[in-house]
């Protein structure tokens, strides 16, 4: 039975109250570290391998086994990116970035100076050469990815002697974040629900990244709004448009497939946890819906019969063209498949909140310990998350939150939050989605991709329940953006 649907809906109410949960942090100034590891993570990974307590032993010796990890990497800086089209030139930045943040992460669990060292040297230089990005509509995609990982890998070395802040910062302010501002406010002059909900995201981690490293309140107001109220798929009610009795809520990206599905739950994540350091409760908005969907997806994933609400999407450029595509249920899924984005979410909501989240918690344990870029295949899409999270976010108990966030003296007000019950029981697995594409002319560019990437199709704006539980999406006008 359907609890609540889309953007017009109303979350069901929670069966479980958690413990508080931070208020916004507006008009506070910036914590630093503060945005994947807050200064309380970083002392308790710190502290937990000196112990050698599991799991962060084998979550370190994960990290220290990467060959991105080791200290003396040389960077290849280039002047431009491109990602999409010809010539691109991705795979050298994104090898780059790994290693920068790889070393960083190293450097603060394991204590040694030439990590850190290494991962300083690697991000002047990127800063001292890169000049822009370049490519077909990939291009955003390589905005988004690349310009969050690059913010949190420098955000771990910030206050390093040798750290070239200003003109880091500079670069992240005239390279990155301006295409994923763009690209939430026209999606590459696409109607607005033309991409997927992965791509989205990753225009928002980019911007809320960017926006906290740079210390740009406006920015980060921006991507918050935009989570919350953004007429794209990456908004939360229209990437998890149907909430159901049984506490979990659909996953739209599970009807085009488990690869990007993992994706977008990855990145909601990582938008969840860099707000949630910064004072802004985003896991707990809406009734914890990020939850009921992480839920569903890992459910699905683990091989559980999953509903799925059919829906038909539109596609195409404003004032060009146009087509359509109906998906019916969830895509088949492959049991294997394994991305280190769990122990985030669900010591998150396990440790920090102390509410339940049975299929998120057995998901995590299976991919324990996670490991990063490197070792999950070497095309772009094991690049897609920074990882070790065993490592990086396994707690104890409620209390290594600090209170009601992350880091001390963060100055973040309580609120309260509510997750909904899960549901204990597995199916077989859903079958394969099966979907009616129209073909359009034109407009190649708007949704172009590599072998590696993403396909951009589409959905829409508004998202509202009608008679027999058909989903219908709709066009709602032009896009209000990101502003």
């Amino acid at each position: 039975m359907l609890k609540a649907t889309g953007a017009v809906g109303i979350a069901a109410a929670a069966t479980t109250t958690v413990s508080a949960a931070p208020a916004s942090a507006a008009g506070a100034a910036f914590v630093h570290p503060g945005l994947l590891h807050a200064g309380t993570d970083l002392a308790r990974m710190a502290a937990k391998v000196k112990a050698g307590a599991q799991p962060y032993t084998a979550g370190y010796a994960r990290l220290t086994a990467n060959r991105h990890a080791q200290s003396g990497w040389t960077a290849n800086p280039q002047a431009t990116v491109t990602r999409g089209g010809t010539g691109q030139n991705y795979t050298i930045l994104y090898n780059d970035i790994h290693a920068a943040y790889q070393n960083a992460l190293r450097h603060h669990a394991g204590g040694d100076s030439a990590h850190a060292d290494t991962a300083v040297s690697i991000l002047n230089a990127w800063s001292a050469r890169l000049t822009g990005l370049a490519g077909n509509a990939d291009r955003f995609l390589a905005a988004g990815l690349y310009g969050y990982q690059f913010a949190n890998a420098a955000e771990l070395v910030r206050d390093h002697p040798d750290f070239e802040l200003d003109r880091f910062q500079e670069m992240l302010s005239t390279v990155f974040a301006p295409l994923s501002d763009s690209f939430l406010a026209e999606h590459n002059g696409a109607v607005i629900t033309n991409y997927w909900t992965n791509w989205d995201l990753t225009a928002v981690a980019c911007v809320l990244a960017t926006g906290i490293f740079c210390d740009d309140k406006a920015q980060v107001a921006r991507a918050v709004d935009y989570f919350k109220h953004g007429e794209g798929l990456g908004s939360i009610k229209h990437a998890i448009p149907v909430v159901r009795d049984d506490g979990l809520a659909e996953w739209l990206e599970a009807g085009r497939d488990q690869g990007h599905a993992l994706l977008g739950v990855g990145l909601m994540g990582t938008v969840c946890e860099m707000a949630w350091n910064q004072g802004i409760d985003l896991y707990g908005y809406d009734d914890s819906r990020f939850l009921k969907g992480a839920q569903y997806v890992a459910k699905w994933c683990l091989g559980g019969d999953v509903p799925f609400t059919a829906n038909t999407r539109a596609k195409g450029a404003v004032h060009g063209w146009s087509g359509a595509e109906t998906v019916t249920e969830a895509a088949g899924v492959d049991p294997g498949m394994q991305r280190p984005i769990w122990a985030m979410i669900s010591n998150h909501y396990t440790k920090r909140r102390g509410v339940s989240a049975s299929y998120v918690t057995r998901i995590a344990a299976k991919a324990s310990p996670e490991g990063g870029g490197g070792d999950y295949g070497p095309n772009s899409g094991g690049y897609d998350q920074l990882g070790f999270g065993t490592l990086a976010f396994t707690r104890d108990k409620v209390s290594d939150s600090v209170g009601s966030r992350g880091p001390v003296g963060s100055g973040g007000g309580s609120g309260s939050g509510a997750a909904g019950s899960s549901s204990s029981s597995s199916a077989s697995p859903s079958a394969s989605a099966s979907a009616s594409v129209s073909p359009a002319a034109g407009g190649d560019d708007l949704a172009a991709t590599g072998a590696d990437s993403f396909v951009g199709w589409t959905a829409a704006a508004g998202v509202s329940a009608i008679a027999g539980g058909l989903l219908f999406l709709r066009r709602r006008g032009a896009s209000r953006g990101a502003e």
